[in-house]
């Protein structure tokens, strides 16, 4: 049995927060236009996009190294907006026994929060923390905000 680790990010938004849930959902081609430095390439594998059950692939780099990322869209609530997407091939999970990132969008106090959620399972204690990858979401998503916002 693995390690089982969450890691949570809240990051306040500028831009609107339905603009968000849409660049994830139906339009994930763009995410490498507004944060270049984070990820380079989308592709739809298999099925619509926003779709459960739809297959999805990033190129992105992390440290310094290009990397990829499949995974599927695991669940989609427009009236709440969130996404799961769980890593079914890739970088991460050649290292993890699992891995689902959860994308939430709410408004607390009249703030637009964005919310990942990276759940994950280190096979031993050898294996590190996903910190960096966390660094990487709120980085990414910080430029997605500054593309909309400007």
């Amino acid at each position: 049995m693995g390690l089982k680790s969450v890691l949570c990010a809240k990051i306040e938004m500028k831009a609107d927060k339905d603009v968000f849930h849409d660049v994830f959902t139906n339009k994930p081609h763009h995410v490498s236009t507004m944060s270049p430095l984070h990820v380079q390439g989308f592709d739809l594998l298999e099925g619509d996009l926003g779709t459960v059950g739809s297959k999805i692939c990033w190129t992105y780099t992390l440290d310094g190294e290009k990397r990829i990322s499949k995974q599927i869209l695991e669940d989609v609530d427009h009236e709440n907006k969130v996404l799961v997407l769980k890593e079914f091939e890739g970088d991460i999970i050649d290292k993890y026994d699992s891995f689902k990132a959860t994308l939430h969008i709410e408004t607390k106090d009249e703030i637009d929060l964005i919310t990942w959620t990276l759940e994950y399972e280190r096979p031993n204690e050898t294996v590190p923390e996903l910190i960096s990858l966390l660094d990487f979401v709120v980085g990414m998503t910080k430029g997605i905000d500054d593309h909309h916002a400007n």
